[in-house]
This record gives structure tokens, C-alpha cells and sequence, in this order.
């Protein structure tokens, strides 16, 4: 492979994005100091940069940010999908201002360094993500030293020294140690995350009606997104989480109402290896089950469909979807870089949805079990809810 032209580094660089094509983009860097290695790609999302910063489905990537003013609303503890950010690094337009939102807590660049993550300002994103539309997703590696210090040949050989996402399983690295029970349901002003929201629209005020026991579902975590199950428990359920690496026995033994297949990154093939084997057996129980995102990749996978790499992936909160039953189009959140194959679909899985950007799959559902899934994620955060009815029909055939 031929290097591209090393771009001579400008007076005040403190921060530099190597590609394995030999591209050599020098900005600004904020955040934590240091390098790291892995896929960049581009969000298209005008708003929570924080909630897809900790969207563990982001493991192993960096984020090329569309929208120029990220940081100005800054950070607080509130907005997030996961304890720590699991995106390595994130590259913005315009420098990070102090934060004007009366919910900050705190300063981007702060929340950045705390989290050991590294932030790249002064980039032309709109290039990068030219870049990435033609080229498709690189493999780079983002570097912040605060003295300009940068050893551009060895930061070149990690990027092209990466394996890359395909054959990766990265769900096994992001998982939960151990089974849990979720509390807490949607976020509301004022009440933060309400224990009480319950058998309401999800995303709605409470309604507190008269107690009734709650199907009880068995969230399979491959990388979740919390506000998954806050929606769930929003929509009327009881969830118990449980390791990407759980049995079909260590399931059964909570006596699950239903099965929920969560988000999460890497190749849903190599995650399949040992997923799999397992949804087929819950398959068998005849029980309910909903899948997202890799989710709804692994579901695809266990009834004999294909999956494959994207070019440049689906990140943003604005991708129009169709619903096929009757044609409604659905404003989507989005977060994937593989996808199943509708040409390997079995005969009793049938397609629901599709994308309108480019006509791929985005959802299917089962003839002869009570399953589905979806490509892309209905319960937001950051993003529209046109889609929170999927949880509540998720529920309404456990019940």
C-alpha cells in the first residue's frame, strides 16, 4: 500500500488522527493524553455525545462527531449508557467551550480525562466523514500529547497492524461479570431515573395503577444500553440481566416469561459462536423474545441467516425506517456495522422492516415462534421515539 502524503505538522498541534491509509490529520487534543487504536467511523447525531460516548456497541471505535458544537452542554452523570465510555476517542470541529446547560455538572474535557479517553478538536469532520462515505470505515489511531510529541511511522504501523471488527467478539470484553436485577425506570425532569414508571406508554409520565405481577424477562447482555432496560421496566416488566456467556440452564433457572437479546459490538458472527446455540434452545421454549441491534443480528444468525460487514455503518439519530405491515416510516437511532442479509432469510422469518438510506435490513419477525428484532434501537438516547411501542409489544405477548 502506498502512503499518502504526510501533511507536515502545524505550529500548535497537540493532537493527531493516523490512518492505516498513511493520512496524517493534526488538530487539537483534548481529554485524556496517550493513544488508541481502532475503527473510525461517524455519528450523525445533533445531540448526546455522552450517551453515545458510553454506548458499550462503540467498544473498539472513534468517533468521527458531524455536528460541530459538541461540549457545549457538558457533562453530568445522568446521561449515560454505561459506568465508563467504551468509544476510544472522539474527533469534533470546533474547540470544546465551557459548558451552558443548567444540567452540567461538569466540563467535557474533564469528563474526558477522568474516563482516560482522548478527544481530537480543529478536524474538517465534514471531510473525515467524505472520507469514510467513499473509502469506507479506516482503521486509525488517535493521539494527544500535550507537548506535540507524536512518533508518526510507529502510530502508522499500529493502525495497520489492527485486525480490524470482522471476526472480533468485543460483547465477551463489555459484558456484566454476573447476573443482576434491573431498577429504575425512564428518566424524568426533576425525578431523574423513576423506579416507579411502570404500564405506560414507555417514555411517559408514571401510571400508578393497581399492583400486578410483571412478566419477568431475561436481558442477555452483549453490551447494553441501560435506557434498553429502562423502557422495558417502563413498558411493565421485571428484568434480571445476565452475562453474553450465559447457559440456557443459567437462563431457565430465573423461570423467564421472555428473552431479550441486547445491543452490543463486534461481529455478531464471531459472538455467535457461542450465542448462538443458546437463543436456538430459547427459541424451542415457544416464549417470547426481542432482539437489538447485534441482538437482532444474533437472532438472524440462530434461525440461519446470514450477517455481513458494512462499508461505512449506520451511526446517527435521524435514519428514516419502513414499517412493511403498513408503510408508517419510523425516525430511528441507529449504531451498527454489520447487518443481516434479507437473501438468507429462512422461509419463517419474515422481514418487517427496511432502511430507507440504503435498503437494508432493519427488522424481522418469526412465523412459527414469537420473536423479533429490530436493526436499530427504539429506545433512543440520544435520538427520536417513534419506536418505544416495540417495548410495549414485547411485553403484551408475555401477559
Amino acid at each position: 500500500m502506498a502512503d499518502a502524503t504526510p501533511t507536515p505538522m502545524p505550529a500548535g498541534a497537540t493532537g493527531v488522527l493516523v490512518l492505516a491509509s498513511g493520512d496524517v490529520i493534526w488538530g487539537r487534543g483534548f481529554g485524556a493524553e496517550g493513544q488508541a487504536v481502532g475503527e473510525v467511523c461517524f455519528h450523525t447525531a445533533m445531540t448526546g455525545y455522552q450517551e453515545i460516548m458510553t454506548d458499550p456497541s462503540f467498544a473498539g471505535q472513534i468517533i468521527n462527531f458531524t455536528f460541530p458544537h459538541i461540549g457545549n452542554v457538558g457533562a453530568n452523570p445522568d446521561d449515560i449508557e454505561a459506568d465508563d465510555p467504551h468509544a476510544l476517542g472522539m474527533i469534533v470541529r470546533e474547540d470544546v467551550t465551557e459548558p451552558s446547560n443548567f444540567r452540567s455538572t461538569e466540563h467535557l474535557d474533564a469528563w474526558m480525562k477522568k474516563h482516560a479517553r482522548i478527544g481530537l478538536s480543529g478536524i474538517d469532520t465534514r471531510a473525515l466523514t467524505r472520507r469514510i462515505r467513499l473509502a469506507g470505515a479506516p482503521n486509525g489511531v488517535i493521539a494527544h500529547s500535550a507537548e506535540g510529541k507524536f512518533d508518526i511511522p510507529l502510530l502508522l504501523e499500529m493502525a495497520r497492524a489492527w485486525p480490524g471488527l470482522e471476526g472480533m467478539d468485543l460483547a465477551i470484553n463489555v459484558t456484566v461479570e454476573t447476573h443482576y436485577g434491573w431498577e429504575g425506570g425512564v428518566w424524568r425532569l426533576g425525578f431523574g431515573y423513576d423506579p416507579s414508571t411502570s404500564s405506560g406508554q414507555a417514555g411517559e409520565s408514571p401510571v400508578h395503577a393497581e399492583p400486578v405481577e410483571a412478566p419477568h424477562v431475561v436481558a442477555i447482555d452483549y453490551g447494553s444500553k441501560r435506557n434498553i432496560f429502562r423502557n422495558l421496566v417502563a413498558a411493565g416488566a421485571k428484568v434480571t440481566v445476565l452475562p453474553a456467556a450465559a447457559t440456557y440452564e443459567q437462563i431457565m433457572a430465573f423461570n423467564p416469561d421472555g428473552f431479550f437479546l441486547s445491543n452490543g459490538p463486534g461481529d455478531p458472527a464471531a459472538t455467535g459462536e457461542y450465542a448462538v446455540p443458546v437463543i436456538r434452545q430459547l427459541l424451542e421454549t415457544g416464549k417470547p423474545l426481542f432482539g437489538i441491534c447485534l441482538g437482532h443480528q444474533l437472532l438472524g444468525l440462530a434461525v440461519g441467516a446470514e450477517t455481513t460487514k458494512m462499508f461505512q455503518g449506520h451511526r446517527g439519530a435521524n435514519h428514516p425506517v419502513k414499517r412493511l405491515e403498513d408503510g408508517a416510516v419510523e425516525i430511528t437511532s441507529m449504531n451498527h456495522g454489520f447487518a443481516v442479509e434479507r437473501e438468507t432469510l429462512p422461509e419463517n422469518a419474515r422481514e418487517t422492516h427496511v432502511s430507507l438510506f440504503d435498503g437494508s435490513n432493519a427488522g424481522i419477525e418469526l412465523t412459527d415462534r414469537p420473536a423479533f428484532s429490530v436493526q436499530y434501537h427504539p429506545e433512543a438516547s440520544p435520538g427520536p421515539q417513534d419506536s418505544l411501542y416495540l417495548f410495549e409489544r414485547f411485553v403484551g405477548m408475555m401477559v
